[in-house]
């Protein structure tokens, strides 16, 4: 067996990326502090065509060099934007049609792989700081809650690996 080569994978060009159809998902960092969890989010968001990032209050901005360091490039090719206020951003994407689940543990969750999420338009994730998770008022906007089924000790993932599970899943049910 031999890998691929990067010419054999025929992987888009940065440009052809920004052109390319995406999928109809943004995901929301909620003050996410490390800039690797941020970089590893642009990555996973450009692997599945996410059409944007919001990044929200003390969640660093690129070019930032620890930023590139995970992302690889990624935060050339995936359509951001910073917002002071996550409160205003998730607000801002109710008002254009987004229905938007925190990844969180909460009352009434809806089980990541098991229970049904609603494709049927564009959707936005919220995922939330390293210790504290998605803030209150950020949740009470949300029409949902996305938990990932886990098994061990522990009640949390590493925000970029909870992002990653969460993008793939619904990757696959919304399809480009």
């Amino acid at each position: 067996m031999k890998k691929l080569t990067t010419e054999e994978m025929h992987r888009l060009t940065v440009e052809e990326f920004r052109e390319s159809e995406k999928l109809l998902l943004t995901v929301v960092l909620d003050n996410v502090r490390s800039l690797n969890n941020i970089g590893s989010v642009f990555r996973t968001s450009d692997a599945f065509r996410v059409e944007h990032i919001a990044l929200c209050g003390i969640t660093a901005t690129p070019p930032h060099r620890e930023i590139h360091k995970t992302a690889l490039g990624a935060e050339d090719s995936v359509d951001w934007s910073y917002h002071e206020d996550t409160v205003a951003c998730v607000r801002g994407l109710k008002e254009r049609g987004y229905r938007i689940y925190a990844v969180e543990i909460a009352h009434n969750s809806l089980r990541l792989g098991a229970d049904s999420v609603a494709t049927d338009g564009p959707i936005a994730i919220v995922l939330g700081n390293e210790l504290d998770g998605v803030q209150e008022p950020v949740m009470e906007l949300c029409d949902g809650s996305l938990e990932i089924p886990q098994y061990g000790t522990k009640h949390s993932l590493n925000v970029s690996c909870a992002a990653a599970i969460v993008i793939w899943e619904l990757y696959k049910l919304m399809k480009l």
